[in-house]
């Protein structure tokens, strides 16, 4: 109930309740918006702008998903559109056209770390990293995805399993020490 009470405030413009929500969630959509934008200033002017949107916007939580989770796709969408004026090249190609085969097999090689699946994740392209990113490391699923990125479905099926692919790639390369 504590949420729920300190949100209803917060849309009734209080600011005691919005700090005490901004405390609570900083931290941790600090942490998101760093895996997009891979710099301290940068995810800080993030955060605030997603902060500013979210309490702007509060008015449409409706409570049918956690604050924390709605609170976190705007993080996530702010990171993108920072990335975008940034000229990171993100390139919108039609897939829709394309059949995906699901594969849901993630495993990897005992000898990799996690640093290095970041690490690799990190060397994607990046039609292809956020759709990983929000996949593996923040627990999308597809068609949460897809809403967020404003993609087709297949479209991100699709740019998921060629990620996937290059991920594994790329991982392949540092197991057998021909990698950075």
């Amino acid at each position: 109930m504590f949420q729920i009470d300190v949100v209803e405030k917060c849309k009734a413009n209080d600011r005691k309740a919005q700090m005490k929500l901004y405390r609570q969630y900083c931290d941790g959509m600090y942490t998101v918006a760093m895996r997009f934008v891979k710099n301290a200033d940068d995810a800080e002017d993030v955060l605030q702008e997603a902060f500013i949107k979210a309490f702007q916007k509060i008015h449409q939580f409706k409570g049918d998903v956690t604050f924390g989770a709605w609170l976190k796709r705007i993080v996530i969408n702010k990171s993108i559109d920072y990335l975008k004026t940034k000229k990171e090249n993100l390139v919108t190609l039609e897939e829709n056209y394309m059949v995906s085969v699901e594969d849901e097999d993630w495993t990897v090689d005992d000898g990799i770390k996690i640093e290095d699946i970041k690490k690799a994740i990190d060397k994607l392209s990046e039609k292809y990293k956020y759709i990983v990113m929000m996949y593996l490391i923040e627990g999308y699923d597809h068609s949460e995805i897809a809403n967020v990125l404003n993609l087709a479905e297949t479209t991100c099926r699709t740019r998921l399993l060629r990620g996937k692919g290059q991920l594994k790639e790329l991982l392949k390369t540092k197991r057998y020490g021909t990698g950075s």
